[in-house]
């Protein structure tokens, strides 16, 4: 039989399992955003560059009617693109688990993945634009030319494309551990399609639409490549502004605490997710 492990022995598996993992944490998680953190207390120096004094003023910024427009645009776009992908996401997850090719249409969802995100939004403004393919064919019914680009309906267009896959596949992975015969067993009490849908099959799918929600909300709030190409300048949001910053402002100070802002919001979100799902919320988020 094996001596009982002393206190050393325990501690160096602790450090071998866990240790590589808790440094990549370390370093590439919680240093930068320690970092991040500490820029938002200092100032915009003469160059450009971090200085003193420090303190909550880039924080007290963020009220100004400029940047609370922009981050209601992007909560307005996190929240339109999350209602459509669920409406077109939630049904497309259904028929993919219930085709016999559900392999090959998964293949064909994720195949867009397999092209640069640029490509993919530059190829929706040649779409989009005035002499492009949408108003040739809203032309042909008589319906264009439409001032499709830029406007706030292309980015938010462009959102839906992008982040869809991302609702699909959570709720498909529900979809495929249904439970039938619970409908099975509602059609026989008597209930109607409808409501034996909304008992016996909705909330066993709870998990993968709540986790697919939080997939789309996130980083549509947060993206600013889309807005920046098919708003043009009409649809800044959030993620613009920290671009805009860390860039052609130079105000690292206040990027970092727009940064900051946004990383409160998002830890808010899930947050609000694991209790809504309980102790498993974000283990079926993983």
């Amino acid at each position: 039989m094996n001596e009982a492990a002393t206190p050393w022995q325990r501690a160096f598996r602790v450090l071998v399992t866990v240790g590589p993992g808790g440094l990549w944490l370390l370093v590439f998680v919680l240093l930068p955003t320690l970092l991040v953190l500490m820029a938002s207390l200092l100032t915009r120096g003469p160059y450009g560059e971090l200085a003193g004094p420090w303190g909550f003023h880039n924080y007290a910024k963020l009220l100004h009617p400029v940047y609370l427009e922009a981050f209601a645009q992007s909560l307005l776009v996190g929240v339109l693109a999350t209602l459509i992908s669920a409406l077109l996401g939630y049904p497309l997850a259904f028929y993919i688990a219930r085709h016999p090719q559900r392999d090959l249409l998964l293949f064909l969802l994720l195949l867009p993945f397999l092209t640069n995100f640029l490509i993919r939004v530059y190829a929706w403004l040649v779409l989009l634009q005035r002499e492009g393919l949408v108003n040739a064919f809203l032309g042909a019914f008589g319906l264009g030319p439409l001032v499709l680009y830029p406007s706030f309906f292309a980015v938010l267009l462009a959102t839906v494309y992008t982040f869809l896959p991302f609702f699909v596949l959570p709720v498909y992975a529900s979809v495929e551990r249904l439970d039938w015969q619970l409908l099975e067993a509602a059609y026989d009490l008597g209930a109607r399609p409808v409501k034996a849908f909304l008992h016996a099959v909705l909330p066993q799918t709870y998990p993968g639409l709540f986790a697919g929600s939080v997939l789309v909300f996130i980083p549509a709030m947060g993206t600013f490549v889309v807005a920046d190409l098919l708003g043009a300048g009409r649809v800044v949001l959030i993620g613009n502004l920290i671009q805009q910053q860390f860039g052609i402002t130079r105000d690292w100070a206040f990027g970092a605490a727009l940064s900051v802002f946004l990383m409160g919001f998002v830890l808010l979100s899930l947050y609000l997710y694991a209790r809504l799902q309980g102790e498993r919320g974000l283990k079926d988020l993983v």
